[in-house]
């Protein structure tokens, strides 16, 4: 059993996965903390981390990127692993994760699909195999209207799973509107859709001569970022200090 504190419990992502772990016999949320604490849950609800004395496995945070840094001092603190999931942290705040998890586990990815992840290698090794033979790279991510940041995150650590196994050898290209010229052999063009309620669209396109192979994932609702945070806390279960990713959890290292 796997014991954990759902960090930013009355949002969206943290009653979705306070859902799932009602109906997962190996994992128990013990604890909630948000600012909002009105809200009826089966756990204890408190306004900040440092008010929580819960006794926890790992920590999920699906917060802010305002309350990370408190939530990375309690966790070095108390020894507690954390699956960190929130976004939009600044050069400042990775450099504390990659501190904190000198003295604790801690688990970052930009996107917790168990889907996305298995997909990034399988990139990998399709890259070497259709890179050489001349064929072009392109990805197209497609989320609802609302999001406010593109391309997304998840995008980005596609194109680096490509670029890293062919040795950085890519551009990143993100508007071709401003130049008229040829595409070069050695850019990895990245494209945003933005509309309606779609919860998340990557495709991964090799382009050859007469020939286009296809890579895609869709995601069809949050859960499956929810599932991957709760396979993250169980596999983060006595950890030992490390940085680690959701391609640690898949290889079950």
């Amino acid at each position: 059993m796997t014991n954990v504190i759902m960090h930013g419990c009355n949002g969206r992502m943290g009653q979705m996965i306070a859902g799932l772990c009602a109906n997962d016999p190996d994992i128990t949320i013990v604890a909630g903390v948000d600012t909002y604490t009105e809200k009826k849950n089966d756990f204890p609800v408190f306004e900040t981390i440092a008010q929580c004395e819960a006794a926890a496995d790992a920590v999920i945070d699906f917060s802010s990127a305002a309350a990370v840094d408190g939530l990375l001092d309690w966790c070095v603190e108390h020894k507690v692993p954390v699956v960190l999931c929130s976004t939009g942290l600044s050069e400042a705040q990775l450099e504390n994760v990659k501190k904190a998890s000198g003295q604790v586990a801690v688990l970052k990815s930009a996107n917790m699909s168990l889907g996305i992840n298995t997909l990034m290698d399988l990139l990998q090794k399709a890259v070497k195999v259709f890179a050489p033979a001349g064929f072009d790279v392109e990805i197209v991510e497609k989320h609802h209207n609302q999001k406010l940041d593109a391309p997304s995150g998840t995008a980005i650590a596609l194109a680096d799973a490509v670029n890293e196994a062919m040795d950085g050898q890519y551009e990143y290209v993100y508007d071709r509107s401003g130049r008229r010229q040829k595409r070069d052999a050695k850019e990895l063009g990245i494209s945003a859709v933005r509309g309606g309620t779609i919860v998340g669209e990557h495709e991964v396109i090799f382009a050859g001569t007469d020939e286009v192979i296809e890579f895609k994932h869709t995601a069809y609702s949050r859960a499956v970022f929810g599932k991957g945070a709760i396979e993250a806390a169980k596999f983060l279960n006595g950890k030992s200090a490390g940085f680690y990713n959701m391609q640690d959890v898949i290889a079950g290292a």
